[in-house]
């Protein structure tokens, strides 16, 4: 037997996340991600789904610049419209469309003015461009801040301002393939932290609620696939549309991905009506009708179970929250 000594296991490290490196480090990741999914996917995948075309991008300014010309609004009268959910569900293809309408002006993920690291910055950054923008609406994409989508709505709605939220959900599978292709197991790694309590304050893990703790913790993400993480991770996120209660406000749609590669022009339509933009076919034109084939994956089954029964309640939501739009006509 050896009586050499042990070393001690190192301790547990946190995983570094895209969003936490250095602006070098960040730079150099995002050169790196895109060097790999042009290999994979192609030049055009990438500029059409990052929206990097300039000839698209200084269109959108120009038209922009001539609609704020000709009808711009008083300042402290525009809308304010949140778009939410839960990361790789789709939220690009579905608003798509209405960024491109002039009157609408768009503060994405990747917009200094409004965001720092994929997060919004101060709520008083975030009313003030609402207040002296001259466009009729202001949508912003705040996907790491789903977690206080009511938190966002009364906020504008207290000074004033008319607020309303799209939260976009996508299958689980789709969702899942989708989030793994494009990020790897950065999921997996960000539930193990969440689970060995090292999340510290990061957004993954705000507000997350005790029962989808409880699940984190008793799965052992670190043993679990990267698509079974990637299913777990949009469960817990997911269930914030719940845990916030707002399936019960009328200032927040649901939106299906799949419903809307099913039947674009019902669904963008509906959309469009509860954010008081115009409809055109303009809108969903873009939209592939194939996109939502897809073939499920082979999940853990404690993680597929509570997928399961996640997605029909979503569906059922789905489903009362066109109604209700349906109901309520134009704005």
């Amino acid at each position: 037997m050896s009586t050499e000594p042990v070393a001690p296991s190192a301790a547990p490290v946190t995983a570094v996340l895209p969003e936490e490196r250095s602006d070098w480090g960040r730079l150099r990741e995002r050169a790196r991600r895109h060097v790999e999914w042009v290999r994979r996917d192609g030049l055009a995948r990438l500029v059409e789904e990052d929206g990097l075309d300039p000839r698209e991008r200084i269109g959108a300014a120009v038209r922009a610049r001539r609609w704020r010309r000709d009808h711009a609004v008083e300042p402290g009268t525009a809308r304010a419209a949140f778009v939410v959910g839960v990361q790789r569900s789709g939220t690009n293809m579905v608003v798509r469309g209405i960024e491109h309408d002039p009157a609408v002006e768009v503060h994405n993920e990747n917009d200094r003015r409004a965001f720092a690291r994929f997060q919004l910055r101060d709520d008083a950054v975030m009313r003030g461009l609402v207040s002296s923008s001259r466009h009729e609406l202001v949508l912003f994409k705040p996907l790491c801040d789903s977690h206080r989508t009511g938190d966002l709505l009364d906020g504008l709605t207290a000074v004033g301002t008319d607020a309303r939220a799209v939260w976009v959900y996508r299958g689980v599978d789709g969702r899942a393939r989708s989030a793994v292709q494009k990020f790897g197991d950065v999921n997996r790694r960000v539930l193990a932290d969440i689970a060995a309590g090292r999340a510290g304050d990061r957004w993954q893990a705000r507000r997350l609620s005790e029962a989808s703790l409880e699940l984190i913790r008793s799965v052992d993400p670190e043993r679990l696939d990267a698509h079974s993480a990637a299913a777990l991770f949009w469960l817990v996120r997911n269930r914030l549309y719940f845990e916030q209660d707002l399936a019960e406000r009328a200032d927040v749609h649901l939106v299906g991905y799949e419903r809307v590669v099913a039947d674009p022009e019902t669904e963008i339509a509906g959309l469009a009506r509860f954010l008081g933009v115009g409809y055109t076919p303009d809108l969903h034109t873009h939209i592939d009708r194939r996109a939502a084939r897809v073939s499920p994956l082979e999940l853990d089954p404690r993680v597929r179970v509570a997928c399961t029964e996640l997605e029909a309640l979503l569906a059922e939501a789905a489903e009362r929250s066109f109604r209700r739009r349906d109901a309520e006509g134009p704005r």
